[in-house]
């Protein structure tokens, strides 16, 4: 009985067109048609949709794989989120059907300023697009402005062992900074909404970054346990067609870029939640603080510059980051570099770094104060905030 009332539950969600997504809704990518069986849904604001229905039929050979991808509204987006996530996107609409979320209900797992979230949400938003995301090819939107992501992330839930979840190295991590008794559920639960995020749009692929591969093979095991509980013949006796109900989604890593280091320590990601911003040059910055922040990095002592030395890891991560925004082979880096100093190399890093983001700065601003195309987006803050008003 239990699993045939969870069986009710995903067909709903799998078959549903979401008819209504609140009156907060508002998205940012305009109406294309999508191929499979998405549907488009009439929301609050002119002209805008996002398209939640998870069933799909992709038997066509003109149907183009799906991608999902998402990046939390959190602090300024930096170059580690640009180079190992934002970039590969805007490659990627060309040959995918891509989705490309703001995930501001991840944001919210740790601490956060209300005020700051909404801002934030929006200058991610306006930076996606500024990356050079073509809404007229991807669509763009809010996580909270879909309720089906949380009302799959608690079916999940129930399917899923607390086993699982107690394996994963992110909560671990988080929880041990938080204090373990003091961290969220959402923390311990993150993993089920990223699956939810994938699973409800049937996605092919999910790019990810190195640090990240377990989340995937996590979403993955999930999908196959759903898919082994309620798919099949418990899925046919309901009156459906049987078989999988989700797709198991494949990672999609870039060859390089893919884990951008700190730039105080080589052997660290960079990341938004570092306690110095001396450790991450994110996409705003000016230059002067782009050339402050290259001329301070971690190096090392060593003759020359070279890729791969596990015992030069500061010199291998700058090295990977100029091959990329400067739009070299690796080869060719190595055949620049060889027998650069630091002193050389760094001024020539931070040159390529403020040619490349430069004109995204420009479009971020100039999208900012068109607010006439450029839709402003309203997170989930902005509700539990109207709960107190």
């Amino acid at each position: 009985m239990g699993h045939a009332t969870s069986l009710s539950h995903f067909l709903i969600l799998s078959s549903s067109r979401f008819s209504r997504l609140g009156s907060l809704t508002r998205l940012l990518s305009k109406p294309t048609s999508l191929s499979g069986s998405f549907s488009s849904i009439s929301v609050t604001g002119q002209g805008f949709r996002c398209c939640c229905s998870v069933a799909t039929d992709d038997t066509s050979p003109s149907v183009k794989k799906r991608v999902v991808s998402g990046v939390q509204p959190t602090g300024s987006v930096h170059l580690g989120n640009y180079l190992g996530a934002i970039k590969n996107w805007v490659a990627l609409q060309d040959t995918y059907e891509t989705l490309f979320i703001i995930v501001d209900h991840h944001a919210i797992t740790l601490p956060y300023d209300t005020r700051q979230l909404g801002k934030a949400t929006t200058d991610t938003a306006a930076l996606y697009l500024a990356c050079g995301i073509d809404v007229s090819k991807a669509s763009v939107f809010v996580q909270s402005h879909v309720p089906a992501h949380v009302e799959l992330m608690w079916l999940l839930c129930s399917s899923t062992p607390i086993g699982w979840l107690q394996k994963m190295i992110q909560f671990k991590e988080k929880s041990r900074k938080e204090g373990v008794e003091n961290a969220s559920v959402g923390l311990f639960t993150y993993p089920d909404l990223m699956t939810a995020d994938i699973l409800l749009y049937q996605s092919d692929f999910v790019p990810v970054g190195e640090d990240q591969k377990q989340h995937i093979e996590l979403a993955r095991e999930i999908a196959q346990r759903v898919n082994h509980l309620y798919g099949g013949k418990k899925w046919k006796k309901l009156g459906g067609r049987g078989g999988s109900l989700f797709k198991i989604p494949e990672p999609l890593i870039p060859q390089a870029g893919a884990r951008v280091m700190s730039l105080t320590d080589g052997l660290s990601k960079m990341s938004k939640s570092a306690p110095s911003d001396q450790s991450r040059i994110n996409l705003l910055d000016s230059k002067d603080l782009i050339v402050d922040k290259i001329k301070r990095c971690k190096t090392d002592s060593f003759a020359g510059l070279e890729f791969d030395n596990a015992e030069r890891p500061e010199c291998n991560n700058l090295l990977s980051i100029y091959q990329i925004v400067s739009g070299k082979k690796k080869e060719e880096v190595m055949e620049e570099c060889k027998d650069m100093s630091w002193g050389t190399f760094k001024p020539l890093l931070a040159d390529a770094l403020i040619e490349h983001l430069s004109p995204i700065q420009v479009r971020e601003v100039k999208i900012l104060n068109q607010s006439n195309t450029f839709l402003r987006v309203c997170p989930i803050s902005s509700m539990f905030c109207s709960f107190h008003k």
